[in-house]
């Protein structure tokens, strides 16, 4: 099965927001993870899930998903120590 990912209006716009840099290097590992056989094996569960199921890390950077049959859906993007504040 090969995997793909969409992104959320909200993780869209982080996205958008970061460094080029940043952001490019968050494509690129994305891209990578969905080459995988099991993307999951690489992320780590969330134990709060009102963020979401699961995380990549990548650098500094979170990247925060959920699993909906074969895509990941990102929920949000930010830097490790923003991303799990409480609004």
């Amino acid at each position: 099965m090969m995997w793909q990912y969409r992104f959320t209006e909200i993780a869209f716009k982080q996205i958008k927001k970061l460094p080029i840099l940043e952001s490019q290097r968050i494509i690129t590992k994305l891209d990578f993870f969905c080459k995988q056989e099991n993307p999951l094996k690489l992320a780590d569960y969330l134990t709060d899930f009102r963020l979401g199921s699961y995380r990549f890390r990548i650098g500094d950077y979170r990247v925060i998903f959920d699993v909906k049959d074969e895509y990941i859906v990102v929920l949000a993007v930010g830097h490790r120590r923003d991303i799990y504040r409480k609004n």
